[in-house]
């Protein structure tokens, strides 16, 4: 049992969960192994509907929200929203470390056992490339949670987190480089690439991965490398499955619903109903929209007394990874970084127009086709924090970019992260760093 506990501890808790179908417990307790595909794909939806929520409580972290420490429930995010990161109290709500390995135990159940077992069938290969997309998915989470951002120069030698393709009782878990995480990420996309044979999911089944998520995630991890051209690539396949921006002009509806004519991947939660709840609008949030001409305004906060409210976010039914806005603000970025500077402002003058009144878009044409790089760089980050208030983008492009100071308030002092401050990247949790002295 020491054995077990010193070299399983990533996976102890997918072993010791009792509601996963009754297929993956280990045999001698009275579970079945998976055999069928019906088996593997129950085996592959646990995995998804285990992915946790922790761009939600990455949230707390930002610029984006004030919370009400008045309230019961704050004593368990205060630790969070002042990073606290080091001796946490002990009712802190701790970042889902050992939630996304189980999503990867789960994962790799499946590609490691079901291309044995399975007879080919394209469902086979389906279920399996979906498998490879979660898990890339999943360490793309877990390196911009615990390791620095990706950066080119020392991405070989900077430390990410531990590499687990396998259930191996003997395999001590040491963390991997930022760069050997990155490659991993882009082998599994390149697996799932081979195998994945639906271009999209249907409503209701669009947690699943498909081809134009697939490509999605391609275009996500390769921005964050800055690997701009492939992003850029990445883009252009997922928008030739699905291009389409919802005119807010024409349809006043939240974007990221997971019935939404923009949505791809409707896996996650931007925010919790519970942390909605706790929260208001930050100012400075507020203060990034034109409230008369930005017609996503009114969509995603109502006022209450001086303060602005969450209309967006907090039900299953806004569950959203992927969507087709940021394939297009991924575009106008990589453009630019490319030097395509007109091509840039095209790309994002198609987006805005779907976004505001036809007087905010006439005067924004204006203002965009005259701005610098740096300019339309800013600009184009600042529709980011726009358009995915909350949906768990700002911290981890906060960490790419600026890696601005925030200044948080709790019982009237304030509370700073630093201009490039260390935590920025999230320590390991301390009951990781207990069972794992690896990390």
């Amino acid at each position: 049992m020491k054995k077990f506990s010193k070299y399983i501890l990533l996976f102890v808790a997918a072993i010791a969960i009792s509601s996963c179908d009754n297929y993956l417990d280990i045999t001698p307790v009275g579970k079945v192994i998976p055999e069928t595909l019906d088996q593997f794909r129950a085996v592959l939806t646990t995995g998804y509907a285990t992915y946790p929520e922790h761009k939600s409580l990455t949230t707390v972290r930002t610029d984006e929200l004030v919370m009400d420490e008045t309230n019961n429930e704050f004593a368990t995010f205060k630790d969070v929203y002042i990073w606290k990161d080091t001796n946490p109290d002990y009712i802190t709500t701790t970042f889902h470390y050992q939630d996304l390995y189980t999503v990867i135990f789960y994962a790799n159940v499946v590609i490691n056992e079901a291309s044995i077992k399975l007879p080919a069938s394209p469902e086979k290969d389906q279920l399996i490339g979906e498998a490879y997309a979660l898990r890339a998915m999943t360490y793309f989470d877990l390196v911009n949670l615990f390791a620095k951002p990706y950066n080119p120069a020392t991405a070989t030698s900077d430390k990410g987190v531990p590499l687990a393709l396998k259930i191996d009782l003997e395999q001590a878990y040491i963390p991997e480089s930022i760069e050997v995480i990155y490659n991993q990420i882009i082998s599994d996309t390149e697996q799932a690439e081979k195998l994945i044979n639906k271009d999209s999911q249907t409503k209701g089944l669009n947690y699943r991965f498909s081809k134009v998520a697939l490509y999605s995630l391609e275009s996500r991890v390769y921005l964050y490398q800055q690997q701009w051209q492939k992003s850029l690539d990445a883009a252009n396949k997922a928008l030739a499955i699905n291009s389409t921006l919802i005119d807010l002009k024409e349809t006043s509806v939240l974007a990221t619903k997971y019935d939404s004519k923009e949505s791809i991947l409707a896996l996650e939660d931007g925010l919790i109903n519970g942390l909605k709840k706790l929260s208001d609008a930050s100012p400075e949030l507020i203060s990034a929209y034109n409230k008369t001409t930005d017609l996503r305004f009114p969509l995603y906060f109502s006022a209450s007394g001086s303060s602005f409210r969450f209309l967006k976010a907090g039900n299953d039914d806004q569950k959203c990874s992927f969507r087709t806005s940021e394939l297009y603000l991924t575009k106008a970025e990589a453009s630019l970084k490319l030097n395509n500077n007109d091509e840039a402002k095209t790309i994002l003058l198609s987006f805005i127009e779907k976004r505001y009144t036809q007087a905010g878009y006439n005067q924004l044409a204006t203002d965009i086709n005259a701005m610098n790089a740096t300019d339309l760089q800013n600009f184009i980050y600042g529709e980011r924090q726009r358009e995915f208030a909350v949906e768990g983008h700002r911290w981890f492009d906060l960490r790419r970019t600026t890696q601005k100071e925030i200044v948080h308030t709790y019982k009237g002092d304030p509370y700073t992260l630093m201009q490039n401050d260390p935590r920025y990247t999230i320590i390991f949790p301390a009951s990781a760093r207990l069972n794992n002295p690896n990390l």
